[in-house]
């Protein structure tokens, strides 16, 4: 079988898994306090233009996310999210389980608009109830989103100047980060995520690592005390260079971004071979989640060879909604392979 169901079934590129034996057994400071740790943060820091960031590496997308919300929020406040949102989705309540509420938005392709934020605050700050209900704290979008669309440019400037206006903390989920950035179209770069959030992540897991997020953090307050939170959450690796390897690794020599433009590249071409057949896509997506309304004669016949994420959304009779994932190790041949049995459906 051939998995497209996510972009993480492989371990890690060769040459993380080279650089991690090369350095095995040498002796660093535990915790992130290594050479490697700071390198890598040091690295961060100049492709993001923020030479005054706090940068922490972290295991997973899911720490990530709960460690940055619970110590960036008041106990009585909540965080701004689209419906879709992964924090809202798919975390089995880990931020519920700080004690923080997610407040969600209907988004439109996975994102959500500066006015709903606007609209929701001002609800907020007219209701005269207000202290009865829970208080915005935060805004949390992704980058790409949940259904693999990118916020543009102009709708990252218009989020961050409502969350400046209503002193809300814009957070960045950038689990597929270089999927984004490598994206066909897009018009965002790191140092425009780090000028206009507050705080936000570079996925390191599903982009060629075998585990590791990196958390940049813009701003003071949150940056203060963040490793005592760290620690408290469980995520203060002991063994911590081994994520310093991987991300220098990844961000030295431009690894990352070729590897995610691959991943995109690989679904493109299958994304193309599906329009080709006639198969209608959920939305315009150039990353490499490609989500489509598969006519369930042709599922039946690929999921002879091919595992694919499976939906129980209700989108048409005789139609089911799956994912195509590829990642940085996708090859020619399953593609090639994928294509094949399209085109012979």
């Amino acid at each position: 079988m051939i998995h497209f169901e996510c972009d993480y079934t492989e371990g890690a590129h060769p040459a993380i898994i080279q650089r991690l034996c090369e350095t095995n057994m040498e002796q660093t400071a535990g915790y992130g306090n290594d050479p490697y740790c700071e390198h890598a943060a040091e690295l961060i820091r100049k492709l993001c233009n923020a030479p005054a960031a706090g940068v922490h590496f972290l295991v997973g997308g899911t720490q990530a996310n709960k460690t940055v919300i619970a110590a960036t929020l008041r106990p009585y406040q909540g965080v701004i999210a689209a419906d879709s949102g992964h924090i809202a989705v798919h975390e089995t309540g880990a931020i519920e389980s700080t004690g923080h509420k997610v407040l969600t938005l209907p988004g439109t392709d996975g994102k959500i608009t500066a006015e709903q934020v606007r609209d929701l605050c001002r609800a907020h700050a007219t209701d005269p109830d207000q202290e009865h209900c829970v208080q915005p704290g935060m805004v949390y979008i992704s980058f790409p989103t949940e259904v693999g669309t990118l916020y543009t440019k102009d709708e990252l400037e218009e989020l961050s100047e409502a969350c400046r206006e209503y002193d809300l903390p814009l957070f960045v989920d950038g689990a597929r980060m270089g999927y984004g950035l490598t994206a066909e179209g897009n018009d965002v770069t790191l140092a425009d995520i780090a000028r206009l959030s507050d705080v936000f992540y570079i996925g390191g897991t599903k982009v060629g690592a075998l585990f590791g997020e990196a958390i940049v953090i813009t701003d003071s307050d949150i940056d203060n005390c963040f490793r005592y939170m760290i620690k408290q959450t469980s995520g203060l690796l002991a063994k911590g260079r081994l994520l310093g390897v991987q991300f220098t690794t990844l961000l030295e020599n431009g690894l990352y971004t070729e590897i995610a433009r691959h991943a995109n590249e690989q679904a493109m071409r299958i994304r193309k071979a599906l329009e080709a057949k006639g198969v209608k896509m959920l939305n315009a997506s150039t990353t490499n989640q490609q989500f489509v309304l598969m006519p369930d004669e042709i599922l039946r016949r690929l999921s002879d060879n091919f595992i694919f994420s499976i939906s129980n959304a209700e989108v048409g009779k005789g139609l089911t909604l799956i994912r195509i994932c590829t990642s940085w190790a996708t090859t020619d041949e399953a593609v090639e392979q994928l294509i094949t049995e399209v085109q012979n459906c």
